[in-house]
């Protein structure tokens, strides 16, 4: 077990609006480590962007403790802070160019005080280039440029100090699905490169799932489940990272494509929801049934996401046989190690 590199303890963050106090944090402890890319998910407003603030403190927590790579971060001296934030990159979801400045310029601005030579910045700044895909474009301004291409930019930008942790700031949010994909696979790669440690905000489960190892979901201003990125996803224990994980395997979209149908249920003929994990992937599940207990099923839906290398799959199914073989055959699920539920069409979101 590595020392955090990063180890938020007990932090709490307060604000005051009105004469009332308003907890934007309340009693979060994370650890990230060395190497992670550690995803912190949750809807607009659950404090996560506030938390991460704390790690550089450019957000001062009410409490608790913030320890970056070994130091106490509230108890540095101004240069002491500047100089550990050049060991934190950041990125943000509106790229924060300068747009009289070349992209290269952009790139090169957080060297300036640096005292590198100029051709020392220049060389860093055209290595930098080339890490994110852009050296061509080291001369362009950034209104000749993608979202996609600006948030390249932003991360380039981002790595002039060395860095060992980057945040992004939910740096995705504004870009359309493919560019997402892309920039993802980017931050993937410099983890992996440059032995970078990531911290991703995001509101979307589904670019957690790509890259993450390790996931946090917030509410409230608190972390209500944690954990590896497949402990989470095949066995969540929170409503809301339920929601979240449903949208990410597209669960739900499926079930309201089935409601739309004029499925006729009985107590002999159920509408289930099977997940699950590893091996039990690869067993012909479905010949099973219909061998051992006259259950047929109908495929509706079904999802496979390969995840920490481990196979996960959904699938919708209606069953169909006797209701006492129905019993037995969700039975053998459960004790094959799948989650089985029956979906409720008339709860289903």
């Amino acid at each position: 077990m590595h020392e955090p590199i990063i180890n938020l303890k007990d932090i709490d963050v307060e604000f005051k609006q009105n004469q009332k106090v308003f907890k934007a944090v309340q009693q979060v402890s994370l650890q990230v480590e060395p190497g992670d890319i550690y995803g912190i998910v949750g809807y607009s407003g659950a404090g996560k962007s506030t938390l991460v603030r704390v790690i550089n403190r450019l957000q001062e927590p009410s409490s608790g403790e913030v320890w970056v790579n070994g130091q106490n971060m509230l108890q540095l001296s101004k240069l002491e802070l500047r100089n550990a934030r050049k060991k934190i990159g950041m990125i943000f979801q509106h790229f924060n160019l300068m747009n009289q400045r070349t992209i290269a310029d952009n790139v090169a601005f957080p060297l300036k005080s640096s005292g590198l030579s100029k051709d020392h910045i220049n060389q860093k700044v055209q290595r930098l280039l080339e890490l994110v895909e852009l050296s061509d474009k080291a001369q362009a301004y950034p209104n000749q440029l993608s979202g996609g291409q600006k948030q390249r930019v932003a991360i380039a930008r981002a790595l002039a100090n060395d860095p060992e942790i980057l945040i992004s700031d939910e740096a995705t949010s504004a870009l359309d699905p493919k560019t997402t994909a892309s920039i993802l696979a980017l931050l993937k790669n410099l983890n992996q490169k440059l032995q970078l440690t990531v911290v991703l905000i995001t509101h979307e489960m589904e670019a957690v799932k790509e890259i993450c190892n390790k996931v946090a979901v917030m509410e409230n201003g608190r972390i209500i489940e944690r954990g590896s990125l497949l402990d989470i996803f095949s066995q969540p224990t929170q409503a809301l990272t339920k929601d979240f994980i449903n949208t990410a395997t597209q669960i739900d979209q499926a079930i309201e494509k089935i409601k739309l149908q004029d499925l006729k249920l009985n107590p002999n003929r159920k509408l289930m929801h099977l997940e699950y994990v590893g091996q039990n992937t690869e067993a012909p599940l479905i010949t099973e049934l219909y061998r051992q207990f006259s259950v047929v099923s109908n495929i509706l839906y079904g999802n496979m996401e390969i995840l920490q290398a481990t196979p996960l799959g959904n699938l919708i199914v209606v069953m169909e046989g006797a209701s006492d073989n129905l019993a037995s055959a969700i039975n053998y699920c459960k004790n094959q190690g799948i989650l089985i539920n029956e979906v409720n069409l008339t709860e289903a979101i």
